[in-house]
């Protein structure tokens, strides 16, 4: 009797995955350098990942020669396997995620700043709206990579370039102007910006200097100045009196309506603007749709 073995039940005898990208990586580049560059690993990384597949398969990969490397006939075979795995598992995974619209969950990641003092607050009125959904909130600024991080949406100020496979929808404009409070602009202040203690964000550094020129009021030197951190920081300092900071909508729209701050001289356009980050229309998963609708509508009603 023949006793017949399925491949289904065969142990596949492949390496890490992960040595497998590094294998790739340096491969492209015939350097483990500047593999290790490119995947924020140490050279030593690279190095020990392509020689234990060396060990599994028992054949070079690599001929080192002066401090180079160069891809064997076996190496260059193995390369454009990998490639084609790699790029097919990468496709996989990005089609899931696109299209996973029966989650129950929406990973959102937000600017700290317009998370905390603006989104956060209203996350029960959303909750309340589409009790059937949850959101995963990260905190994260500036460019993202919303496949590789796990998130469906991004919500980001505008003010560095977008990956053009990505849908921006915008979802208002940044409005921004001095704040304080009400004492400390008539204790402090009152029509003399030279009197007052600055509030910057080590986040936003440019952001005192844009105003003055914004204005023509490049001349003016402050009493003194207090840096911070976070653009939150800045803004909490404000609320406290121990200053003055440009503070921008939305993120102190609650602050403006309960008059925790004023904003003595008014608030401009920026020329910047908040918008969702997507990999597709949102309109084409039901959860995006829901949430996008409900932002827009919200900020909307606060500004």
């Amino acid at each position: 009797m023949v006793n017949i073995v399925s491949n289904n039940h065969i142990k596949r005898r492949l390496p890490p995955l992960g040595t497998l990208t590094a294998f790739e990586a340096a491969a492209h580049h015939q350097s483990f350098s500047r593999a290790a560059q490119e995947l924020h690993l140490t050279h030593g990384a690279i190095s020990r990942a392509v020689a234990q597949i060396e060990e599994r398969i028992g054949v070079d990969l690599f001929v080192r020669r002066n401090r180079r490397v160069y891809l064997t006939a076996a190496g260059q075979r193995l390369l454009k396997t990998t490639t084609e795995a790699l790029d097919a598992l990468s496709y996989t995974v990005e089609e899931i995620h696109r299209h996973d619209s029966t989650s129950p969950f929406l990973t959102v990641s937000c600017e700290p700043s317009l998370a905390m003092r603006w989104l956060m607050p209203r996350l029960g009125e959303f909750r309340a709206q589409c009790p059937e959904l949850n959101i995963d909130l990260r905190m994260a600024g500036g460019p993202i990579d919303l496949l590789s991080e796990n998130c469906d949406i991004a919500i980001r100020r505008m003010d560095f370039g977008v990956h053009e496979d990505y849908q921006i929808t915008t979802i208002c404009s940044e409005l921004a102007g001095p704040v304080c409070t009400k004492d400390y602009w008539e204790k402090h202040i009152n029509q003399d910006l030279n009197e007052a203690n600055w509030l910057h964000s080590r986040t936003r550094p440019n952001a005192w200097d844009d105003w003055k020129t914004s204005h023509g009021l490049e001349k003016v030197i402050p009493k003194s100045e207090q840096h911070f951190d976070h653009f939150f920081y800045t803004l909490q300092a404000a609320q406290d009196q121990l200053g003055i900071a440009i503070g921008s909508t939305p993120l102190v729209s609650d602050d403006l309506t309960m008059q925790r701050l004023i904003a003595p001289l008014g608030m401009h356009p920026t020329g910047y603007n908040y918008a969702l980050l997507t990999l597709d229309d949102p309109n084409l998963d039901p959860r995006i749709a829901a949430f996008s609708n409900w932002l827009i509508g919200a900020i909307a009603s606060s500004l």
